[in-house]
């Protein structure tokens, strides 16, 4: 018996993508079979593809940060799963798969009822909105805060969770997706059209309670001044090579050796290695909100696991607001 996975057998375009049979085995000890229900396609999963990443994985690799699927078979000494639940899971790699083995001590426990393509926004985007919002920047109500890249998957999550916080939002998006920003009161800045550096200073003459900044490079040296006395400045992008890192660490340090009492500081889902309560903590808390209602992830595209070329050609174009999901051919 056999199942497919989408492959990076070379670096390159969306094109380079490849569909690979592989052997069904059964599960290690200690280790799960899961069937995949839905995966997020994000930025990271291109960057990899590019070899844009500090430490770029060995080809040939399985793309695919977060999934959402069950449970189809246990391996010696499982005994915190029944074959058959719900479970996500931070992958990293290997989610673009119809099967996955994963460590149990990975599995993340979800509600039954949950909507897989919608869950699984919160295993990455989400999680990243809600902890750089509350444990990074540690955000007040009526705090004004500036997202930048507002309109992708993480930007529609701030954009929804920022709004819960009674943030006072603004948002840098290309024109075409001001719609969405305007949706959950954030004010939009085009960044094609419009400085960012003097429509804060503008509107915001006291200056900005936090940033969050997914785009790593282009705009921290210019913005960092427009953070008020105490203010936060959040870089959670990839630094996208081994000198880029190396770049980012230097400009933690000088930028918070400037006076005036900002803070740079530093996010990335690696910690969950160190600190795994606090991101189950958070999850739990997502999970909530989106059985409440409170939030409604964007879904811009659904489609086939199988068709992850067409997906991250997509995410690439930049064209999409929201989320792009692949999912199991029943979920469509």
């Amino acid at each position: 018996m056999t199942y497919r996975s989408v492959i990076v057998p070379r670096r390159g375009p969306p094109e380079v993508l490849e569909i690979a049979e592989n052997e069904i085995r059964w599960p290690s000890a200690g280790e799960v079979r899961v069937r995949t229900l839905a995966c997020c396609v994000c930025r990271p999963d291109i960057q990899a593809r590019y070899g844009e990443t500090p430490i770029a994985p060995r080809m040939p690799f399985v793309p695919g940060y977060a999934i959402v699927g069950t449970a189809d078979a246990l391996g010696e000494g499982v005994d915190g799963v029944i074959a058959g639940d719900r479970f996500a899971a931070l992958t990293v790699f290997g989610g673009y798969a119809e099967y996955i083995y994963l460590d149990e001590n990975d599995l993340i426990p979800i509600p039954a009822n949950l909507d897989p393509a919608e869950a699984v926004t919160l295993i990455l985007n989400y999680l990243v909105a809600y902890q750089t919002l509350h444990r990074s920047a540690k955000v007040q109500a009526w705090d004004t805060v500036l997202i930048i890249g507002a309109s992708g998957g993480v930007g529609t999550a701030y954009l929804q969770l920022g709004k819960l916080a009674d943030l006072t939002m603004y948002g840098i998006a290309s024109k075409s997706k001001h719609k969405a920003l305007i949706e959950y009161g954030a004010t939009p800045i085009d960044y094609d059209t419009q400085d960012f550096v003097e429509v804060i200073r503008q509107a915001v003459p006291g200056g900005l309670d936090a940033v969050f900044d997914g785009m790593v490079w282009g705009y921290l040296d210019r913005g960092f001044s427009l953070l008020r006395r105490g203010g936060t400045w959040v870089q959670y992008g990839n630094p996208l090579s081994f000198s880029g890192l190396l770049r980012l660490l230097r400009q933690f340090v000088l930028h918070n050796a400037k006076p005036g009492g900002r803070a740079l500081k530093l996010y990335g889902t690696t910690t969950l290695k160190f600190g795994r309560a606090r991101y189950l903590e958070d999850w739990a808390v997502l999970f909530g909100l989106l059985e409440e209602g409170r939030i409604d992830p964007i879904i811009a595209v659904k489609l086939p696991i199988l068709e992850a070329a067409k997906a991250n050609e997509l995410l690439e174009s930049g064209q999409v607001t929201g989320n792009i999901i692949l999912v199991t051919p029943e979920l469509l």
